[in-house]
């Protein structure tokens, strides 16, 4: 049977290692899929560099569009990335027939629904494996691994960059700035690392989790989103003593409102297999009802890790290329008409009624009765205590301080409750600085 031709856009760190990937285990990926698959031809504006990693026998062109209007071309591989020219690349092929995977959960996590409403129109796939946590296999047991299962929640480290820095941050006591610049010198971070440390990466690949274990439509606008930037070292540290490590995480829940979608820091109990997830590797923790807890860990970016999700979608894709439209597996698990629209029974659920457990540390007075002012507005509020812990003033500023840190754990509360009271705590005269919030998952 005749190979099934590819076209490949972009050919950066992911796209030579797809090329490399498929040269290299070329008649075992054949004898899985069924048939050949090859990429015929290669669209990038370097051609010079592109030619070079492909070598002869693969076209190299300067225009994507070329790949794209080639009749031979039956699946087209986009590695641009970013919202702009790679939408417009997806849908022209998607309106020229021809199947796409990708890997820029930017573009399906804000402009999904759109993309993949052209996909079902038009009977073509919209592969995405590579987008979410690299080489972990998690869209694929998500969408049908797991398909007998009521998910009732994910929570993931789906972002290298940041877990090496809180990694480091914890393993060397470092602050955060000194840290980043480490990570950038060793190219674990961006020239530019804003959609890393700021949650914007995670969220994206938490909203197409979202969407797969749910049945509802891509919502990124409406996840909410904090990065590391202003975590402080005393509170990783002051989290190690307290039994907890603080990771970056992209959390998706069903309850009783709605579905919470959300990255933030948290607190992890250090016993969890999530809190030793180190360096730059992910992890992603789903619970279903009935399979009840499994974990998906490996390389979340990288040239290889990701070709190899890149292939896992080119192989489905040549199994399916031939079957009935109706009869694939739909991108998003559920089938177009039975996904729940936010105005439906699944809304997003606004962070203000999310209700979970708290770390807050407060910079007070050393003086007496400040314990008890704080403990009793949280009282009122109907917030219960878990643990506190106050440091030795001089610890905290050194000999003959005057001033010392409060360290409480709440119970499960509502946050808009939170807020409210710590607006109350923030007003008292010996509470000197502003006060540090942080989420607990206990995720069990």
């Amino acid at each position: 049977m005749k190979p099934l031709q590819v076209g490949l856009l972009g050919i950066g760190t992911v796209g030579s290692g797809t090329f490399q990937v498929l040269q290299r285990n070329q008649e075992e990926i054949r004898r899985r899929a069924g048939r050949g698959i090859e990429i015929t031809m290669v669209a990038d504006l370097d051609v010079a560099r592109a030619k070079s990693v492909v070598g002869e026998g693969v076209k190299v062109v300067g225009d994507a569009r070329e790949v794209i209007a080639n009749p031979d071309i039956d699946i087209v591989i986009e590695l641009i990335g970013g919202y702009g020219i790679a939408k417009a690349l997806v849908l022209e092929a998607i309106a020229a027939g021809k199947h796409v995977v990708t890997a820029n959960k930017a573009l399906l996590a804000v402009h999904g629904t759109e993309i993949f409403a052209a996909a079902h129109a038009k009977g073509v796939m919209v592969a995405f494996e590579a987008a979410v946590a690299g080489g972990i296999p998690i869209i694929k047991a998500l969408r049908e691994g797991l398909t007998a299962n009521s998910i009732q929640w994910i929570a993931g480290i789906i972002n290298g960059t940041t877990n090496f820095i809180l990694s480091e941050m914890r393993d060397k006591g470092l602050d955060f700035d000194t840290v980043l610049k480490e990570a950038q010198r060793l190219g674990y971070a961006e020239a530019d690392p804003t959609f890393d440390i700021e949650g914007v990466d995670a969220a994206h690949k938490a909203t197409l989790m979202s969407a797969i274990a749910f049945g509802i439509p891509v919502q990124f606008d409406k996840a909410h989103v904090e990065g590391i930037t202003k975590l402080a070292a005393q509170d990783i540290k002051y989290a190690e003593q307290l039994g907890y490590r603080i990771k970056l995480l992209g959390i998706t829940k069903r309850s009783a409102k709605g579905i919470e979608l959300r990255v933030h820091p948290a607190l992890v109990p250090s016993k969890r297999l999530l809190a030793n997830v180190e360096g730059a590797m992910n992890a992603v923790v789903v619970n279903g009802d009935a399979v009840g807890t499994t974990l998906y860990y490996g390389k979340g970016a990288g040239s290889e890790p990701t070709a190899s999700a890149v292939i896992a979608d080119l192989v489905d894709i040549t199994r399916l290329h031939t079957a009935d439209a109706a009869h694939r597996v739909p991108h998003l698990a559920f089938h177009p008409d039975a996904i729940l629209a936010n105005t439906g029974d699944l809304p997003i659920v606004p962070m203000s009624e999310v209700v979970t457990s708290y770390y807050l540390r407060l910079r007070v007075a050393d003086e007496a009765g400040v314990l008890a002012r704080v403990t009793t507005l949280l009282a009122e509020a109907g917030i219960s205590i878990d643990a506190v812990l106050q440091r030795e003033a001089d610890e905290v500023g050194g000999e003959g301080s005057t001033q010392t840190d409060l360290i409480i754990l709440t119970h499960d509360t509502r946050e808009g409750t939170l807020d409210e009271v710590l607006a109350r705590v923030q007003s008292l005269p010996s509470v000197l600085a502003p006060i540090v919030r942080l989420r607990k998952e206990e995720l069990s």
